[in-house]
C-alpha cells in the first residue's frame, strides 16, 4: 500500500526552516465504480477544489511584488477559475445548484488549504503546484465512473493549468539561493500525506475492505509516481 508520510523530517539547516504544524491520463484505468462517491459529491468537491486553487493563487498575486511574476500567477489563477466555472456549468446543466453541492465540502477543503499554506509565498506556490496536480490526477481517475458527465469533467481537468510559470518562479528562487532546494524538497514531502488524505476522503464513505484496498493501490501508486516526476522536474527530491 502507499507509504504515508506521517513522520516529519527535520527542518533544513541554515536561515530557512519550515513551520511546525499539527499527469495521470496515461495511467491504467481502475474500476472505481464501487468506491466512487455519488456524482453530486464528485462534482461538488471537484468544483470547490478549483475555486480554492484560484483563491490561493489570487492571494499569492497580492503578495508578489514583481510584475512579471504577478502576471504569471494571474494566468495560473485564471486557468483554475475557468475549470471551476466549467465544472459549475456541468452542475447547472444537470439541474442542480452549485452552491448547495459545494457547501458540504467548504469546511474540510478550506482546512486542507490552511494546512498546506506555507509561511513563505514560494512554499505556497509549491503547495498549489503539487496539491492541484495530485488532486486533478485523482479526479481524472474517478471521472471514469460517471459516464458522459465524467468524460466532460475529464476534458475540463485536462485543460492547460498554466502552472509552468510557478515552476519557473520556484526554479529561479532555488537558483538564487541553494538552501531553498532542501527547504522546498522537505515542504513538498510534507504536502503528500495531507493530499492523499483528501483523496481517500473523496471515496465512498466507510472503511475500505482489503479487496477495496487492492483496487485503490494502483491509483495511489500512480499519484505518487506523478508527484515524483513533478518534483524531479523542479530539481527537488520527492
Amino acid at each position: 500500500m502507499v507509504k504515508w508520510f506521517w513522520q516529519r523530517s527535520r527542518p533544513a539547516s541554515g536561515g530557512l526552516s519550515l513551520r511546525a504544524r499539527g499527469d495521470f491520463g496515461g495511467a491504467t484505468r481502475v474500476d472505481f465504480e464501487e468506491l466512487a462517491p455519488d456524482i453530486d459529491t464528485f462534482l461538488g468537491q471537484a468544483a470547490y477544489l478549483q475555486l480554492g486553487f484560484f483563491e490561493t493563487l489570487s492571494e499569492l498575486i497580492a503578495l508578489t511584488p514583481e510584475l512579471a511574476q504577478k502576471e504569471s500567477l494571474s494566468r495560473a489563477a485564471g486557468a483554475a477559475l475557468r475549470k471551476h466555472e466549467e465544472l459549475v456549468g456541468v452542475i447547472r446543466e444537470r439541474g442542480d445548484d452549485p452552491t448547495s453541492l459545494m457547501l458540504p465540502f467548504r469546511e474540510p477543503l478550506d482546512a486542507f488549504r490552511r494546512e498546506t499554506h506555507g509561511v513563505r509565498p514560494h512554499e505556497t506556490m509549491l503547495s498549489v503546484h503539487i496539491t492541484a496536480g495530485m488532486l486533478d490526477d485523482f479526479y481524472l481517475a474517478l471521472a471514469a465512473s460517471y459516464g458522459e458527465t465524467g468524460r466532460r469533467v475529464a476534458r475540463i481537468l485536462r485543460a492547460d493549468d498554466d502552472r509552468q510559470a510557478i515552476v519557473d518562479i520556484i526554479g529561479a528562487r532555488i537558483a538564487s539561493d541553494e538552501q531553498w532546494r532542501s527547504l522546498l524538497a522537505l515542504w513538498g514531502r510534507r504536502l503528500v500525506g495531507d493530499t492523499l488524505l483528501i483523496a481517500r476522503a473523496a471515496l465512498r464513505p466507510g472503511e475500505l475492505r482489503i479487496a477495496d484496498e487492492a483496487k485503490v493501490e494502483p491509483v495511489f501508486t500512480e499519484l505518487m509516481a506523478a508527484h515524483s516526476r513533478r518534483m524531479d522536474a523542479m530539481g527537488l527530491a520527492a
